[in-house]
């Protein structure tokens, strides 16, 4: 390859670990970022894995062979090939470099925004030393929040979606974090594409209320208090419920195993997500580890009041007996209480539904990716002002 790219607006390059077709709340962020600028007319160009459909990128994006990670196959990790990296972004000539993963392919857009004195923006969405908890391994957190900080400091800006979170960052001395990403499509999201056909499929009669979980199913999404309060819900609830999760993962098996009754769809496109999630009755999210809790905002769009846990990101989105109720993320009791209640009593539920609605709509994406924008016109700017916002390796 070695045409130019078009030389107009400010030129964007986003580098990350993890992209379509792959679904996951990061993948939704960057593909989002991808389409605003675009939709501006800023020139961008991406780097990301090579997925096993064999996608291998247009003139503006550069797949990487990637392998799968051994414990979560549907991960992949993407071989350094520095040359190839480098090479496509020196072809490009960013005015800013994105780096939305801290990942291999993260690690190379880092190094070459840092080598070519490229202003660098990072983002923080996945919250890894809770995770080092989460699988087993809690002293290994101190040394993930070591590596963390050294990776986003010399960011002129780091974007994260959740407050808690940027407190966090902003305590380990990432003073330049802002909160950026937790705005949802409401557009694309709401009550109106709930459809009768699906309803009957899932819960085989209009009067049995449909129960949804959304997510990746791995154990720092607090599954097993997911699998305790479902159990517990479903011996009160009976045929008066019926139990959905649209995901997958290492954990899907022993889901499946202890709760029988569940139906699973795998991981669903955007377009039958939006009609699964306003086809739905209510959608119970038990992690604590959510930096933002997208799936909750895509709920909330879409009608649905939302029972979460009470931590992270969930805390900042869901307002309890406005747009659905929070829970303690390790009492599955309480979860269970909260499902048949909203089950037995369709005018709350309706109320919830109503409040989750405006809530999401205070959260629309259009204000967001406007404030992006200009965030990298800034930044874009300071590149060529002496003695402007310094750049720690």
């Amino acid at each position: 390859m070695t045409a130019r790219f078009d030389h107009a607006g400010v030129r964007i390059a986003l580098v990350t670990d993890t992209y379509t077709p792959q679904v996951n709340g990061v993948t939704t962020v960057v593909h989002r970022i991808v389409e605003s600028v675009r939709a501006a007319g800023h020139p961008v160009a991406i780097v990301a894995p090579r997925y096993p459909s064999g996608d291998t990128g247009t003139l503006d994006e550069l797949r990487i062979p990637s392998v799968p990670f051994p414990p979560y196959p549907s991960i992949r990790l993407s071989l350094p090939y520095r040359r190839r990296v480098f090479a496509h972004l020196d072809r490009f000539a960013p005015d800013v470099v994105h780096v939305a993963t801290e990942g291999p392919l993260g690690t190379l857009g880092r190094r070459y925004a840092l080598q070519r004195d490229v202003p660098l923006v990072t983002s923080f969405h996945t919250h890894f030393p809770a995770y080092a908890r989460h699988y087993g391994v809690p002293v290994l957190a101190p040394l993930v929040w070591r590596w963390l900080v050294h990776f986003h400091r010399p960011a002129r800006m780091i974007h994260t979606p959740g407050e808690a979170v940027q407190d966090e960052l902003v305590g380990h001395g990432l003073s330049r974090t802002v909160v950026w990403g937790r705005g949802v499509d409401t557009r694309h999201f709401y009550p109106g594409r709930s459809d009768a056909g699906w309803r009957r499929w899932l819960g085989g009669s209009k009067d049995v209320a449909i129960v949804l979980h959304v997510g990746r199913l791995a154990a720092e999404k607090n599954l097993r208090v997911l699998i305790d309060a479902w159990q517990r819900a479903y011996h009160r609830l009976g045929r008066r419920a019926a139990f959905v999760i649209a995901g997958d993962g290492p954990e899907a098996a022993k889901v499946m195993t202890r709760a029988p009754f569940v139906r699973r769809l795998g991981f669903l496109d955007r377009d039958n997500l939006a009609v699964l999630y306003a086809s739905a009755d209510l959608c119970v999210l038990p992690s604590r580890t959510e930096t933002c809790g997208l799936v909750a905002l895509e709920a909330m769009a879409s009608g649905l009041p939302v029972i979460a846990a009470d931590a992270g990101g969930l805390r900042e989105s869901v307002r309890p007996e406005e747009s659905g109720l929070l829970v303690s993320p390790d009492d599955p009791a309480g979860f269970a209480d909260g499902i048949v209640a909203l089950v037995g009593d369709p005018a709350r539920r309706q109320r919830l539904a109503l409040g989750a609605r405006r809530t999401a709509e205070t959260r629309d994406l259009r204000g967001e990716n406007r404030e992006l924008l200009q965030q990298y016109a800034a930044i874009a700017a300071t590149r060529s002002v002496p003695g402007g916002v310094p750049c720690a390796a």
